[in-house]
């Protein structure tokens, strides 16, 4: 484009057949035009009435930018369209990355599906002991029950302290505390079967523990829960084994005491008045799956029920003190001097120092067989304890029962007196066998022997 038609193009060109017309001049369209100046050195673009001047070097620079990119184009356009190979090797390179991060995604998908199923398979192992302990607890608590109704053990078992540690896994609030009679953890399952334990010490700012930190706190936990119960089993059962050697023991002297004081056990038992009771028979039972400690409970419990037979069978036996406080004698049973012949004669009995009113009370259970006045005896009270044994309480100041009336052990029957053949107040106190007197210290002896048990 030169410089002169770029001036004459803003013109319209004057035709000779437009002579007689009128001129108009031709608007400037909306497109941009380039026209140059009025100087010479440069280039003028127009567009909405408005005008950029570039100087020639730029303009020429432009345009050979623009051609310098077009065949740089087509020749790369034209290298790649004759050499396939480099395409080649950039598909399978893109190929070959792809197919990389591939594997990639899948190794580390296997590796999160070993970790959850790892993590899945532990929960599942922590619930398994969580279950065995909660089951484990509630037979502890079941044994504790069976424990609790045994009057025998009843405030035996101490309670434990309970461990405290940084790792104490015992909530202080949301789990409830063991039970009084042990250090067991009631352990209740949180709904969504991850047992969370809070600590008892209060919360510092410290990093959070991995999961292999998390799982060897919880298997801490669950040891020392099962060491905890371990302790609490081995607890009740050394109370078991003291109450069942306790009670063997003291079987053991009552059967002695019997056969020391020469009576026969089953003529005692035969005599004991029978309560009012019943209902059907029923054979006692072990489930075929009872472990060591519901054994041992039957054995106790057929342990004390021949203990309840043999005390109700030794209520009968007049082992106790007819009279209150410190026994003091004033007379023993055999031959001694008569304090009124001053010769040898048989005392047949014991006498008691006590003062005029003191209570004398019976020694067994038993029948009043005579109640009054009886030669020598002044005032005087006989028992019938059934099987052959009997006691007497002679010289009393006062009576209180009657002929067939039914007392029992301890019962105050009369008062101390120096009545009869006496020389002051006193309790002469008799022990019989089939009639004959015997030493009433036999027997008393026997009640220290059974007492100290």
């Amino acid at each position: 484009m030169s410089k002169s038609s770029a001036q004459y193009s803003q013109y319209p060109q004057h035709h000779p057949h437009d002579h007689g017309r009128p001129f108009n001049r031709r608007p400037v369209s909306a497109a941009a035009a380039i026209a140059a100046p009025a100087e010479s050195d440069g280039y003028t673009i127009v567009h909405a009435g408005k005008q950029v001047r570039f100087a020639p070097v730029v303009f020429w620079i432009v345009v050979g930018t623009v051609v310098l990119l077009g065949l740089w184009s087509a020749a790369t356009a034209t290298y790649f369209a004759f050499r396939d190979d480099v395409l080649t090797r950039l598909i399978a390179r893109q190929a070959e990355m792809q197919y990389a991060y591939e594997d990639r995604i899948a190794e580390l998908r296997a590796k999160v599906d070993r970790t959850t199923s790892r993590q899945l398979l532990d929960q599942e192992q922590f619930d398994q002991k969580l279950d065995q302990i909660m089951k484990r607890q509630t037979a502890l608590e079941s044994r504790a029950t069976a424990l609790g109704a045994m009057p025998d053990v009843t405030g035996s078992i101490p309670r434990a302290t309970p461990q405290r540690g940084p790792d104490a896994g015992a909530s202080s609030q949301g789990t409830p505390k063991p039970s009084p009679i042990s250090d067991t953890v009631i352990f209740v399952a949180p709904p969504d079967r991850e047992a969370r334990l809070e600590s008892r010490t209060p919360a510092v700012a410290s990093p959070q523990p991995n999961q292999f930190a998390k799982a060897q706190g919880f298997d801490n936990v669950l040891v020392r829960l099962t060491t905890s119960l371990d302790n609490v089993e081995r607890r009740q059962i050394a109370a078991l084994s003291a109450v069942e050697d306790g009670m063997e023991s003291r079987i053991r002297r009552m059967r002695g005491v019997v056969s020391d004081l020469g009576l026969n056990l089953t003529d005692l038992e035969a005599a004991v008045p029978r309560s009012a009771m019943g209902g059907p028979f029923v054979a006692v039972k072990l489930p075929a799956n009872a472990g060591p400690f519901e054994k041992q409970l039957n054995r106790i419990n057929v342990t004390r029920a021949e203990l309840d037979r043999l005390n109700r069978t030794l209520a009968l036996v007049p082992y106790r003190k007819p009279v209150i406080g410190e026994v003091e004698f004033t007379s023993g049973f055999g031959v001694r001097s008569d304090p009124f012949l001053g010769r040898p004669a048989m005392h047949t009995g014991l006498d008691f120092r006590a003062a005029t009113g003191d209570p004398v009370r019976v020694t067994a259970y038993g029948k009043v067989v005579s109640s009054g006045w009886s030669g020598g005896y002044g005032r005087m009270v006989e028992v019938d304890h059934g099987n052959g044994l009997s006691t007497r309480y002679g010289h009393l100041s006062e009576i209180h029962v009657k002929v067939g009336e039914i007392v029992k052990i301890g019962q105050v029957i009369g008062a101390v007196g120096s009545t009869g053949r006496s020389t002051g107040p006193h309790l002469h106190y008799e022990t019989r066998i089939d009639g004959d007197a015997v030493d009433p210290q036999k027997f008393l002896r026997a009640g220290v022997r059974l007492s100290a048990g």
